[in-house]
């Protein structure tokens, strides 16, 4: 299994451009034919997990589309759901996929959307294509940008991991990506937490080790580990997942470090996590 820390390294150093270069392509397909896009992944649980994506069919509204060709500045959108042969996976992280396009673009005014349908998301993407020409004058070279799309990492056991990651541009000095894990136990055939890996009375020690994690990084980026925690505190994130080697925290942009930083991982061994951890989710 491919760890998640060198994921994350290879895709936030193409992100950016990928989304800039196929973007307008692939809308212009859409507006073209409406036709649904597969593809399939290459990995797979010992041939019993088969895990591929679906681009979103979706369809700009005709003035909005003519607003595009007009102005050759078209927002570019690229949501994809996840397509496994296991319908509860499917669900729960298309579902989340859902949320995130619809909460795509907050606003003070507009609350957060937990429960979303296929309409609510076809009118999130309408709204925000929409923004931009609403927004930026006519002669502004920036796009509007919207990504959401799964992948399968891997497996530990009978643990299936995947991770969700977004993009958003809406102008400005750049976009704000995101990233987030789920974690599914083929066993029980529900999404599991940190809260579910733990053993009893063991989150202080396990964020004991996060906090040793966290120092380690920040000796990475600066020299001085106690200056850089007073403006950047250490705060234990949930987003976990499970690799080959141990169990990874995902942080986002600003939780512990400057956007530059990117979305640090904090990294704990299996070998540290004996007692701390539920004996199932160490790699036999």
């Amino acid at each position: 299994m491919k760890s998640a820390t060198q994921l994350h390294t290879n895709k936030l150093a193409a992100a950016q451009p990928l989304a800039l270069k196929t973007g307008w392509l692939r809308l212009m397909g859409v507006l073209g034919s409406g036709v649904l896009f597969s593809a399939l992944s290459l990995s797979a649980h010992a041939g019993s997990l088969i895990s591929s994506t679906d681009y979103l069919d979706y369809e700009l509204p005709k003035k909005i589309q003519e607003t595009c060709l007009q102005r050759d500045r078209c927002p570019e959108i690229e949501v994809k759901y996840l397509k496994t042969n296991h319908n509860w996976i499917n669900d729960i992280t298309n579902e989340r996929i859902n949320n995130l396009v619809v909460n795509s673009k907050p606003t003070e005014s507009a609350p957060i959307t937990t429960k979303s349908n296929q309409a609510d998301v076809k009118s999130a993407i309408d709204s925000f294509v929409a923004s931009q020409f609403a927004d930026l004058p006519a002669d502004s070279v920036f796009v509007y940008n919207l990504m959401v799309t799964p992948e399968y990492l891997g497996h530990v056991n009978d643990f299936e991991m995947f991770e969700i990651s977004s993009y958003v541009f809406t102008g400005g000095a750049h976009g704000m990506p995101y990233s987030e894990y789920l974690v599914f136990d083929q066993k029980t055939k529900k999404q599991i937490q940190l809260a579910d890996m733990l053993q009893t009375g063991k989150k202080s020690r396990f964020k004991a080790l996060a906090y040793n994690a966290y120092k380690d990084w920040v000796k990475t980026v600066d020299e001085d580990v106690s200056s850089y925690e007073k403006n950047w505190p250490f705060t234990l994130s949930d987003n976990v997942t499970l690799t080959d080697k141990g169990i990874d925290i995902r942080y986002q942009h600003y939780s512990i470090g400057p956007y530059a930083y990117g979305m640090p991982v904090l990294s704990i061994p299996y070998s540290k996590l004996g007692g701390i951890i539920k004996p199932n989710l160490i790699p036999k």
